[in-house]
């Protein structure tokens, strides 16, 4: 009997360079041995240099996607990237709220995007409060940046790891079940991640690595953690293994030279990814 090939969905905007959005999803549930469903929620004319334009597409046309891939195919995990607007969150939100309820309901991993990496902003007016009263309350792993978390919370940028560990804990309160708050914008020679939960915070630690290309590191981490959860890690080894698979991306795309600006990361095949990240606590 042929095995099931392990499926998940990853909701998110294209980039017309390639390098973040679901174009990095894909990229990475194919180096992964994952096969990846999308639902495609905006066009963004980008290139290294930003963003020229967004598209984005009907609520109504995302959410047929949605039910088309979950109508057919047996999801494991759902990775969440740019969505735009209200309309949009709200469409993604009561899809999700529809399969809830279900026996083999799907792990739902948010990365909040705000921005892209240019500083383009990438979302619209009551993007904010959709997404704290529609979707959070659905997500299984919100994966936010410091200023991302900031954003959601209406408040300061993390100074350090303990705000980061209370801004953590403030977003559990908004309802996701478990929140990856990304460190890599503090200073410092490493780079460290806190998995906070109601009860519990872990701490992930690897060394910062010098380069220009971090394009889609993002993207690249929270469709990697959906990815491994997907093949069937649980949430603390999912993150452990994804921070590695994310280090190694790096590492590869130091050198890459596509266009005028910033590059992105290098997606790794599985077998050159590292087993573990370094991690304290």
């Amino acid at each position: 009997m042929t095995a099931r090939t392990p499926i998940a969905l990853a909701i998110a905007g294209s980039d017309s360079g390639g390098g973040a959005g679901i174009q990095a999803d894909l990229k990475t549930f194919a180096a992964l041995g994952v096969h990846a469903a999308t639902a495609v929620t905006a066009l963004t004319v980008q290139n290294t240099l930003g963003v020229r334009a967004v598209h984005l597409a009907p609520p109504e046309v995302v959410a047929a996607q949605i039910d088309a891939v979950t109508d057919d195919f047996d999801i494991a995990a759902v990775k969440i990237g740019m969505l735009g607007d209200a309309a949009i969150v709200a469409a993604v939100a009561d899809r999700l709220r529809s399969r809830a309820g279900e026996a083999t309901k799907a792990f739902v991993v948010y990365d909040p995007i705000m921005t892209a990496s240019s500083g383009d902003a990438l979302c619209g007016a009551g993007f904010i409060e959709a997404l704290r009263t529609r979707l959070l309350p659905l997500v299984d792993c919100l994966t936010p940046n410091l200023a991302e978390a900031a954003a959601l919370l209406d408040g300061p940028v993390a100074a350090n790891e303990a705000d980061m560990a209370r801004q953590g804990r403030a977003l559990i309160a908004l309802g996701p079940r478990a929140v990856l708050m990304k460190g890599g914008h503090l200073a410092g020679e490493t780079a460290i991640d806190l998995l906070v939960t109601a009860d519990a915070l872990s701490r992930y630690v690897a060394p910062r690595i010098a380069s220009d290309n971090l394009h889609g590191t993002g993207c690249t981490l929270s469709s990697a953690i959906a990815a491994f959860l997907t093949l069937g890690a649980p949430l603390g080894c999912a993150v452990e293994r994804a921070k590695a698979f994310v280090v190694s991306s790096i590492e590869r795309g130091v050198e890459l030279r596509l266009g005028q600006g910033p590059g992105p990361v290098l997606p790794a095949p599985l077998r050159a990814a590292r087993s573990e990240a370094p991690r304290e606590g």
